[in-house]
């Protein structure tokens, strides 16, 4: 029985706080800092089982989209529970799933951009009065990092197009939301899982955000061996239906990144249905709908 973490926002505080108690109560779990934010705060995965790949699961790019991380923590511990006791998810037995598996978690790309729209600017430093003039005065919806470039538009894939179309659409600068900044991986946090990639061999990634219940499973003409396959049996265990990205949403992003540069299956998963950030009690309706696609996805 998940104990440890609750249906709440995490902030970066309580964040590493449930991280340091999840570690202690299971010592297999091991912790490691990927990078810091502009602010220096810690991102962090954890890694559960050994072996020569791992699959990778990373939340929050987008400040106002945090439920991602609390799910990813409830999944962490649903995981360890399961190890430790010989339970199972959605009726799927965890140890054999994890047998010979290995997965890497990381609950929050971007921290600054979580702390923002959780709690408004009181923790943003000298750019607190920046932020407060870009979102004029509406930090709850922030979804860039703390120098308002948005992390899931710093990759480098098919960038310049999509720097093309922020600015026909009006984006020329730093701004709440869908700036890429000034080249790719300008920013720490998307080099933190850029370096994550290159350190270990990654066999499939998952990116979390929200909402929509959708699932994206291609880039541009990649398409990776087993990835439509894979595709296919998420949506029908989670319900969420298989889509393709337009305009802002094509490119620059950290699946179609993955999979350009690795040919390796990568999937943005658009959890919950409503207005971001959606309501932390919708955590517990959205994490029982997706955790046997998340267990499963292991298994792939």
């Amino acid at each position: 029985m998940c104990k440890i973490i609750e249906n709440k926002n995490y902030d970066y505080y309580s964040l590493k706080k449930a991280i340091k108690t999840l570690s202690e109560t299971y010592p297999f779990l091991h912790t490691s800092v990927i990078g810091k934010s502009v602010l220096g705060r810690e991102i962090t995965a954890l890694k559960i089982g050994r072996a020569s790949e791992y699959v990778l699961f990373a939340g929050t790019f987008h400040g106002s989209e945090h439920i991602t991380t609390t799910l990813l923590l409830k999944f962490a511990e649903e995981i360890c529970s399961a190890l430790q006791n010989g339970g199972s998810i959605a009726g799927i037995n965890v140890k054999r799933v994890m047998t010979g598996r290995a997965i890497l978690i990381v609950p929050c790309v971007n921290p600054d951009g979580a702390e923002i729209s959780i709690n408004g600017v009181s923790n943003a430093g000298n750019a607190a009065r920046n932020i407060i003039k870009l979102s004029r005065g509406d930090t709850q919806h922030w979804n860039a990092n703390i120098r308002g470039v948005d992390i899931n538009h710093n990759f480098d894939a098919g960038w310049e197009e999509l720097h093309r179309l922020e600015i026909e659409n009006g984006i020329h600068g730093p701004a709440p939301t869908r700036y890429g900044g000034p080249r790719p991986f300008s920013e720490p946090e998307s080099v933190a899982i850029k370096s994550l990639c290159e350190t270990v061999r990654i066999r499939h990634a998952l990116a979390f955000h929200s909402q929509g219940e959708v699932i994206y499973w291609q880039y541009d003409n990649f398409k990776p061996a087993r990835s439509q396959k894979m595709a296919e049996i998420m949506a029908t265990s989670s319900g969420y239906a298989l889509d393709v990205p337009l305009g802002l949403a094509v490119g620059g992003g950290f699946k179609d990144w993955f999979i350009k540069t690795y040919n390796r299956p990568a999937f943005t998963v658009e959890v919950g249905s409503g207005q971001n950030p959606l309501p932390i009690t919708d955590t517990e309706q959205i994490y029982n709908r997706i955790k046997e696609m998340l267990i499963l996805s292991v298994a792939m």
